[in-house]
């Protein structure tokens, strides 16, 4: 079962950990909620506050800014996936059939997670989908990496990389590899949703299957299976 905790967080992301406390949980699911609605531009502590029936202050107690913010979300998704990574290949051995798991998790992470009830995984996707590079595509990004904050997507990333060098050890860019795909996943999504001239596929009601086949057909052409 999927819990996140405060020991696969990173320090610094938080001042006061949001998951001891119920005002803690409803910034969180809140938060995602506003930042799906308006967009992390629009986004504010003040808005925030105002549907939460709260005030400002308290929010800034648990949160130094709205970047931090959206960074937590983000750390919460990555270890999210992981998870349904580990959950949905422990028993399969064969590393092609691994990577095609991990693929439609990459493209299709938005089943529920009953254990968690103040975070809605559907559109927490969504959020990484159209929000997620702003919280990493920054000019901060060197410090915030040497505190740590990154570890989340490396592990995830590595484990992506380790299946891809099950398949062909002599494979030269694993995690290269690895987070192309990742980050195809959430972009091919963006490109047919809002800029289709920039993608050959096509996303209707939320059905991400297509990016799913397209992922695997680079997989396929690119990793040659060891004899």
């Amino acid at each position: 079962m999927f819990l996140l905790s405060e020991k696969n967080i990173p320090k610094g992301l938080y001042l006061k950990d949001p998951l001891e406390s119920k005002i803690g949980k409803k910034i969180i699911s809140q938060s995602i909620i506003l930042f799906d609605k308006i967009g992390f531009e629009a986004f504010t502590f003040k808005k925030l506050a105002q549907n939460m029936d709260s005030n400002e202050t308290t929010l800034y107690r648990y949160f130094e800014n709205k970047h931090l913010l959206l960074l937590y979300l983000v750390v919460w998704y990555w270890n999210w996936v992981s998870f349904l990574i580990d959950y949905n290949t422990k028993n399969i051995d064969d590393p092609s059939r691994k990577l095609d798991l991990i693929i439609e998790n990459l493209v299709d992470a938005t089943k529920e997670n009953p254990s968690v009830e103040f975070v809605n995984e559907k559109i927490l996707h969504r959020i990484i989908i159209t929000e997620s590079s702003k919280a990493y595509h920054t000019k901060d990004i060197d410090k915030e990496y040497q505190h740590g904050f990154f570890q989340n997507y490396k592990i995830l990333i590595q484990k992506i990389a380790d299946v891809i060098l099950e398949i062909d050890s002599t494979f030269p860019y694993p995690h290269s590899f690895a987070s192309n795909l990742f980050e195809m996943a959430n972009n091919e999504i963006f490109y047919a949703e809002h800029l289709p001239r920039l993608s050959d596929i096509s996303v209707k009601n939320k059905n991400y299957d297509e990016v799913a086949v397209l992922l695997k057909y680079y997989k396929e052409r690119m990793i040659t299976p060891c004899d």
